[in-house]
């Protein structure tokens, strides 16, 4: 079974840390992300060394039978201590965050230190990659290793239960929520695993079996990992993807407003506060000046709105199934493409207002999809080109 679940967590972990690795490359400088980073990094080790193939190379290696088993474990006592770290970033000031990811640390770096002396006391004279738990669990040594290895497992995973489904409820950020409930979820499901490793303890002190229950261990234990991986990378994941998705929008915002922008800016110059630049990275700030060029636009074509073109447009676009909305904001269009025509001509005695002068946009979010609105129903007027007078001319 182990042989079996242990590639795909090695899969996921290995993902989780190649997609993250390129973030802590760059400089970022957000311990959590980085500790995040390691906390896949040595999941994926864990799952790497206690693979029959690779658990055999490395006792060969060292010449020491079964020493992949501390340097696995050690891996995932790390694993608990990156994971409790990442979510005192995440729920703490960074100030006390910082201290207790070094107490963390301290306390990790004890528990492994202790748990290789206690291998060391072992004398292990076969390799036992598949029962090796079972195969020792009358060793009073190992007892004692494996009583302070899943001590500290259980304590971790409960501390990471209760933690994340507490804050779970008090996060405004749906996806961080998501996450945490999912990491709980997965942590309550590892406490089979280190049940039924207890349990192989209290059987060799009173003589019965878990032999039948090995398979269930090694499923508890890799799929509640693997939902606890998953939970800790799914704000990330939906964090990136809803970035991507907001840049993409932004972009086609921004593109769907060019005709409009166009027509506007270049019949009124002196709306254009900075000319656009096709190299710009920050598109949010653009699409805002665009969306505050062209409503500035429309007070300067004020003067030129004819009552009698505000009530033909209004009669055109009238239509059953047009909401109020789109209505509006196709009337809005038809009045700046006859402003602008009228510009040719002059101010009128008593200019209307524009259509959309009701509409209620509170926020600039909507104030830009309304004004999507309008340039989806705007063309463009053909216009006379203005000629300037030459100096000394008068006419």
């Amino acid at each position: 079974m182990k042989d079996i679940l242990h590639p795909l967590c090695l899969i996921i972990a290995s993902t989780g840390f190649l997609l993250l690795v390129r973030d802590v490359r760059a400089g970022r400088r957000d311990p959590a992300l980085t500790a995040l980073a390691f906390t896949y990094f040595f999941s994926a080790l864990s799952y790497a060394i206690s693979l029959t193939p690779i658990w055999v190379r490395i006792d060969g290696l060292f010449g020491v039978p079964n020493v992949a088993v501390p340097l696995a474990q050690g891996c995932v006592i790390l694993v608990l201590g990156l994971q409790a770290t990442v979510l005192s970033y995440w729920t703490q000031p960074p100030a006390a965050a910082a201290r207790r990811a070094q107490w963390l640390l301290v306390a990790a770096i004890t528990v492994i230190l202790l748990m290789s002396l206690l291998f060391v006391m072992l004398t292990p004279v076969s390799q036992r990659p598949t029962d090796f738990t079972l195969y020792y669990a009358h060793d009073p040594a190992f007892q004692a290793y494996l009583l302070l290895y899943m001590c500290t497992y259980t304590a971790a995973e409960i501390y990471l239960t209760r933690v994340c489904w507490k804050y779970a409820g008090e996060i405004g950020d749906p996806w961080i929520s998501r996450g945490l409930r999912l990491i709980a979820v997965g942590a309550v499901i590892t406490l089979g695993y280190s049940g039924i490793r207890l349990s192989a303890i209290l059987g060799a002190l009173l003589h019965f079996s878990v032999k039948p229950l090995e398979p269930y261990a090694w499923i508890c234990g890799d799929v509640g990992a693997t939902l606890t991986q998953i939970g800790y990378f799914t704000p990330i994941v939906a964090t990136t993807l809803l970035a991507a998705h907001t840049r993409r929008r932004e972009r086609q915002h921004y593109l769907k407003l060019e005709p409009l922008w166009r027509a506007v800016s270049t019949a009124e110059p002196s709306i254009v506060l900075i000319e656009p630049d096709k190299n710009s990275r920050d598109l949010s700030f653009d699409l805002y000046r665009r969306v505050v060029e062209i409503r500035d636009a429309q007070i300067e074509l004020r003067p030129y709105l004819a009552p009698s073109a505000r009530a033909l447009t209004d009669k055109q676009r009238a239509a059953w199934w047009r909401s109020r909305k789109h209505h509006i904001a196709a009337v809005t269009a038809d009045q700046i493409r006859a402003a602008l025509l009228q510009r040719q001509h002059g101010p009128v005695t008593q200019p209307a207002t524009y259509a959309d002068a009701t509409l209620n946009t509170p926020t600039p979010q909507k104030d830009l999809r309304h004004l999507v609105r309008v340039a989806r129903y705007f063309t463009a007027p053909a216009l006379e080109p203005e000629v300037e007078s030459a100096p000394g001319v008068h006419t």
